[in-house]
This record gives structure tokens, C-alpha cells and sequence, in this order.
């Protein structure tokens, strides 16, 4: 304990006539002070304090009163943490223990000084003292928690005392602790940590807690109210922390049921590092290995008496291991894709009908978890449900789950994969663009939620359903355009077939927009999807609705018509197609829209005018989803005025793919630099820009 402006008085006769002298010139121990004390008497030196050492007295000047109050408070506070750890480190009887520990946390919550030292001292003393004592009782743990409990209403506690939580609420779930206790604990650790990375024992003591509730008589109903208190009674969550910290501890919690078959088939060293060092073994962790189960083929009927008797019996269940797993799947898959391209019949090409019906065994194989290990995957499947029922935690939700961060063996549990299409379909039937295009893969390459769930992925066990549902809410918003439609084309075509065979109106759809946008361009493969409209009432209306706007498109650009049109202002776009149905507008090459109140959902009117080559939307609500419909359909369009309306960035670098646009004005939209520089690069033949009161401006 060494400073410059201490002063010091090595040996005095009056303490009330002498002055601090010299500076110090060794350390002095904390162990080797017996006493401290303001200087308080008369004429005393200014700014002291008094420290009594064995030989004699040392006196401390500091500058000023608040700086001598800091040295005297953590002085005392030190001698203190000294000593209590002194005697905790050498228990004699636990009655002294516990009183002393009610002491130690009363002297920390008491203490003026302002450090987070100052209450995590106290908790790493008694981590150690029941790091080095595990044959307490159960009454003398809980003593322990309750005296310390209020050291944890505002701090996180250490790794070794989130280990000894950890055990209680495995050992004594049922405990009155693990309610007034840890409730509040853990309720702070999930409003405020930042990273579980750091500490992963916080993690494993919220997952431990979560288990805890769940093994009380009303189970899943109490970790529903934990859910609703950490979310609020507001429509909106008040704490930004609270839905990642849970969707970690959810993803770490299914992880750690298929953990040791994931080590045992990746060799992965680290994983049983970080396993080792943040959680003991104990009777959560699934043995080894697990039994992987192949479906028994159906029992033949008994046999009668002209009937030879049955050669084999079906082997029984066998424990196999992961390598065994993935060649089995690969190998099924590859039977299909083979079934798929094997010709029906010479050199032709096979019938895309009888290809649906080959869909990949990739349920050759199931997972049986351990009991225990199966409640726990039952648990946390069930809150990411509950999370999936909160309008405002949906989006963080969906992005968070958006690369399918689950082990594959997970998604090969039937069970999981049940619970988790609920969630999946929360998603679907999200109407907000931010929710329902994380069903896509997270980038190219990648399947997504929509492929794992589609008719003859992994996870679809409903004949398309879900699959149906995704593509009706995508359909819906901005993903309407040519480049989904082609993706589905070139992946989806089958299911897609499938299914409108079926009936499904979605789907009918989509074919019907295939045609009609000349997607495919195979002719068997039109005349087969033609042929599976006109197998169903609702395909047949639906295609003759197409033929009939074909038609109409043909005789509208044999017809002619105007070559420049001005809508009054304040028309709608029902004004529009309106007035678009009730002549021929085959030559319509100029058309204002100004000053009227027009949205993108005229798009759908606009692509219609084969000749259009000037368009005129200034000043009215035409936005980034129309665009986008334009830049696919209208590639002759050559004249474009986007002046003062919502357009951003996202619909206006579709217009890269308009390479006859010569003049474009974006005046008062919100254009970006990078965005313009962008356009002027992919538009060769752009002359005439406006990008006034822009930020490229």
C-alpha cells in the first residue's frame, strides 16, 4: 500500500503535536492493520487517516476530504473482505458459517463505495467456500442462497456459483428457492447480458432454471408466465435482450440432447472442451450412442394353407451410428433423383405426374432420444412456440431462425420438426415482408425453412401444405416477380404440379402465371402443366380466364388504338383499369398518370401496354414493388418520371435490367449516391437524369 501523498509519522510521542513526514518506502500488508480512524481532535492534521500497525501508528494525507473518505471506506472494506475471507476459508460449524455470510452480504449492500468489486468479492468467497464443501445438505444450500439473494438483485452471478445453482435445480427442482430465488436472477441475467459467450454457466443456469419450472405440477403453463413476464403485459417488449438471450438458450438446449452423437460424428474436440468446462456430467446428457430406429415394413397377413410360409422375419431395431446415417440418406435421395431422370419409356423425357410420385425416403431413419433428453427437446420446442405468438418478437424471431441453426439430426426427429412447423407456419401467415421472406434461404446455395418444408424435403410431413401456404404469403408481396417465379420453375415445378393436381388454388395459380409470363419454355412441359389445370374445376376456370386475357392481349395489339393518354388527377387505380378494360390500347406509347392517386398495385395494368414507351408518374404513391413489376415487363420503356414519389433504393436499382430508358427523373425521391452511380453504369443509353433534392444530388 504504497502512494506518494501519503505521508508518514514512523514513530510520536503526542499524537496532537506532531506532523505527518517522509513518504512511504514499503508496502504495507492489509493483514498487518489492526485499526483505522478519521483524524477527528482538534488541530489535527488536515485530511488523515489513521492506520494502527503492530510497532506503532501510520497516518495518510490525502489532498482533500473526498479523496481521504475513498482510502478510508475501501481500506475498511478490504480489512473486512480479509478477514471474512479468512474465516470462511476454514469452517469449524455451519451455524458460525452462515451467520458470518448474512454478515459479508449485509457489509456489501451497506457499503458507500460504488464498484462492481464490491459485490462480486463477496459472491466469489462464497463460491469458493462451496466450491471446496460439497457434502452440505440440502437445507444448508438453500440457507446459503437465501442469505445471498440479495447480492444477485443487481449483479450476475460468478461461474462457480451458476455451477452449484445449476445442481440445485437438478437435484431439487421442486424447491421454494427456485421461485423467490432464482426467478429474479434469472429474469435480470435475460434483460441484460450482451453475450453468453463469455459466460456460457449464466446460460446453463437459465436452461437449468427452464427445466426446473417445467418439472412443477402445472409444467409448461408456469414456464409460459416466466415467458409473458419477460415480454410484458405491453404489446412491445420493453428489453431488446430478452428474445436473443432466449433463442440462445432454446438453440443450446437442443443442441446439447443430440450434443454427444454430434461429437462422436464430427470428432469435434472443442465442443467437448466448452462442454467439460461449463457443466459437470449429470443424468441430462443422453447416453451413448443413440438408437436410430428403421420403420418396420408392414406385417404380412398370416398365412394360409396353399401359401409357402414367410422366408424372414423383419430385422429388429439396430444401433447405428452418424456415418451410417448420412450414406443411408444420401442413398435414398439418390435412388429418387435417379427414378426422376430414368426415361418412362425410349428416349423421352419422363412424365413430370409420375416423377411426383417418387419423393425422396428420407424418413428411412428416426432418431429415439432418451427419455429425459426428450422432455428437454419437448421444453424448449414448446417456448419457441410461445416466442413465435408475440406479433412484436416475430421478426427478430424469423431473422434469428432464418439459417436454421439445428443440428441434423435434430431435423430428422419427427417430433421436433412437428413442434417446429407451428412456428414455420406463425412466419407464413405473417403479412410483414420482414417475417415471411425469412422462409427463403439466407443466401444463395443454402436451403431455407422453405425448401426443409416443401413437398419431399426433410422436414414436410403434410403433403405440401405448409409448403402451399409459404408460397401464397410470398406470392403475395413483393416476391410476385419473374425471378421467384423462376426459382420455382427450376426447383419447386414437381411439388408445385403436385399440388394443383390436387386442387390447391395457390398453386393454380402459380402455374397459370408460368404460362402467362412465358416462363417455361420446354413444350411438353407446358403441355403437361395445361394439362394438370384442365384436370381440376378450379385449374380449368382459372386457365380458360388466362387463354381469354391472351386472347384480349393479341386483339388489343391488333386493334390499336391511342398512342397518348392523360388521366384526370385524383383518379385511382381502379380509374385506371377501368378505363384501360373498356378500350384498345394496343399503341398506347405515352401515358401521364401526374398528380393522381395511383399505387404500384396499377403495375399490374401497366405491364399490359406492350407499346408503352413513356410513362408519367410524377406525384403520386407508385412505389418499389411496382417498379420492380415494370423492370421485368415493360423492357421497351424509354421515358420514365419517378419525380416525387415513395420510391427508395430497392425498386429503383430494378431499373438497371431497362436498358432502352435514355431519360429518368428521380427528383425528390429518396435516392442514394451509391444507387445513382450504380444505374448510371448499367444504363448505357441514359442521357436525361434528374436527381434534384436527392442525397446523389
Amino acid at each position: 500500500m504504497q502512494n506518494k501523498n501519503a505521508k508518514l509519522l514512523q514513530s510520536f510521542s503526542d499524537q496532537r503535536a506532531v506532523k505527518p513526514t517522509g513518504y512511504m518506502e514499503a508496502a504495507l500488508s492489509y493483514s498487518s492493520i489492526e485499526d483505522l480512524q478519521l483524524l477527528s481532535w482538534d488541530n489535527a492534521p488536515k485530511y488523515c487517516v489513521q492506520l494502527s500497525v503492530p510497532g506503532g501508528t501510520v497516518l495518510l494525507q490525502a489532498a482533500n476530504s473526498y479523496l481521504r473518505d475513498q482510502w478510508f471506506h475501501s481500506l475498511q472494506w478490504k480489512k473486512k473482505i480479509y478477514k471474512y475471507r479468512k474465516v470462511l476459508n476454514n469452517p469449524s460449524r455451519w451455524e458460525v458459517v452462515l451467520k458470518e455470510i448474512r454478515a459479508l452480504v449485509d457489509m456489501a449492500l451497506t457499503s458507500p463505495l460504488q464498484d462492481e468489486s464490491i459485490h462480486q468479492a463477496p459472491l466469489h468467497i462464497i463460491s469458493t467456500l462451496l466450491a471446496e464443501n460439497t457434502n452440505l445438505s440440502a437445507q444448508d444450500h438453500e440457507s446459503i442462497i437465501v442469505a445471498i439473494a440479495p447480492l444477485l438483485e443487481n449483479n450476475h452471478p460468478p461461474p462457480d456459483l451458476c455451477e452449484f445453482f445449476c445442481k440445485h435445480c437438478r437435484e431439487r427442482p421442486r424447491s421454494m428457492v427456485v421461485i423467490e430465488v432464482f426467478t429474479p436472477v434469472v429474469q435480470r441475467i435475460l434483460k441484460h447480458n450482451m453475450d453468453f459467450g463469455k459466460c456460457p454457466r449464466l446460460r446453463l443456469f437459465t436452461q437449468e432454471y427452464i427445466l426446473a419450472l417445467n418439472e412443477l405440477n402445472a409444467g409448461m403453463e408456469v414456464v409460459k408466465k416466466f415467458i409473458h413476464s419477460m415480454h410484458g403485459p405491453t404489446g412491445q417488449c420493453p428489453h431488446p435482450r430478452v428474445l436473443p438471450n432466449l433463442v440462445a438458450v432454446c438453440l443450446a438446449a437442443i443442441y446439447s440432447c443430440y450434443e454427444e452423437f454430434i461429437n462422436s460424428r464430427d470428432n469435434s474436440p472443442s465442443l467437448k472442451e466448452i462442454r467439460n468446462g461449463c457443466q459437470q456430467q449429470s443424468e441430462r446428457k443422453p447416453p451413448m450412442p443413440l438408437r436410430l430406429l428403421r420403420p418396420e415394413p408392414p406385417t404380412p397377413p398370416p398365412p394360409t394353407t396353399l401359401s409357402p410360409p414367410p422366408l424372414a422375419l423383419s430385422p429388429p431395431p439396430s444401433i447405428v451410428n452418424s456415418s451410417e446415417i448420412m450414406v443411408e440418406l444420401e442413398r435414398n435421395n439418390n435412388t429418387a433423383n435417379v427414378l426422376r431422370k430414368t426415361p418412362a419409356g425410349g428416349d423421352s423425357e419422363p412424365n413430370l405426374i409420375d416423377c411426383l410420385l417418387v419423393s425422396p425416403a428420407l424418413n428411412a431413419l428416426s432418431i429415439q432420444l432418451p427419455a429425459q433428453a426428450d422432455r428437454v427437446l419437448a421444453c424448449f420446442a414448446l417456448i419457441l412456440k410461445m416466442l413465435s405468438d408475440y406479433d412484436d418478437w416475430r421478426p427478430a424471431l424469423a431473422s434469428l431462425l432464418q439459417p436454421i441453426p439445428f443440428p441434423k439430426e435434430a431435423l430428422a426427429h419427427a417430433k421436433f420438426t412437428k413442434e417446429l412447423k407451428y412456428v414455420i407456419q406463425r412466419f407464413a401467415e405473417d403479412p410483414r415482408q420482414e417475417v415471411h421472406s425469412c422462409l427463403l434461404s439466407v443466401r444463395s446455395g443454402k436451403d431455407g425453412w422453405f425448401q426443409l418444408y416443401s413437398p419431399g424435403g426433410v422436414a414436410c410431413d403434410d403433403d405440401g401444405e405448409l409448403f402451399a401456404s409459404m408460397v401464397h404469403i410470398l406470392m403475395g408481396s413483393c416476391y410476385k416477380t419473374k425471378k421467384f417465379l423462376l426459382s420455382l420453375a427450376e426447383n419447386k415445378l414437381g411439388p408445385c404440379m403436385l399440388l394443383a393436381l390436387r386442387g390447391n388454388q395457390t398453386m393454380v395459380e402459380i402455374l397459370c402465371l408460368m404460362l402467362e409470363y412465358n416462363i417455361i419454355e420446354n413444350k411438353d412441359t407446358q403441355l403437361q402443366i395445361i394439362s394438370t389445370l384442365e384436370s381440376t374445376q378450379v385449374g380449368l376456370r382459372m386457365y380458360e380466364q388466362l387463354c381469354d386475357r391472351q386472347r384480349e392481349l393479341k386483339e388489343l395489339q391488333r386493334k390499336g388504338g391511342p398512342t397518348r393518354l392523360t388521366l384526370p388527377s385524383k383518379s385511382t387505380d381502379a380509374d385506371l383499369a377501368r378505363l384501360l378494360s373498356s378500350g384498345s390500347f394496343g399503341n398506347l406509347e405515352n401515358l401521364s398518370l401526374a398528380f393522381t392517386n395511383v399505387t404500384s398495385a396499377c403495375a399490374e395494368q401497366l405491364i399490359k401496354l406492350p407499346s408503352l414507351k413513356q410513362l408519367n408518374l410524377w406525384s403520386t404513391q407508385f412505389g418499389d414493388a411496382g417498379l420492380r413489376l415494370l423492370s421485368e415487363h415493360l423492357a421497351c420503356l424509354q421515358v420514365l418520371n419517378l419525380c416525387e414519389t415513395p420510391v427508395t433504393d430497392a425498386g429503383l436499382l430494378a431499373l438497371s435490367s431497362m436498358k432502352s430508358l435514355c431519360s429518368l427523373n428521380m427528383n425528390s425521391t429518396k435516392l442514394t449516391a451509391d444507387t445513382y452511380e450504380d444505374l448510371k453504369a448499367k444504363l448505357p443509353n441514359l442521357k436525361e437524369v434528374d436527381v434534384r433534392y436527392t442525397e446523389a444530388w
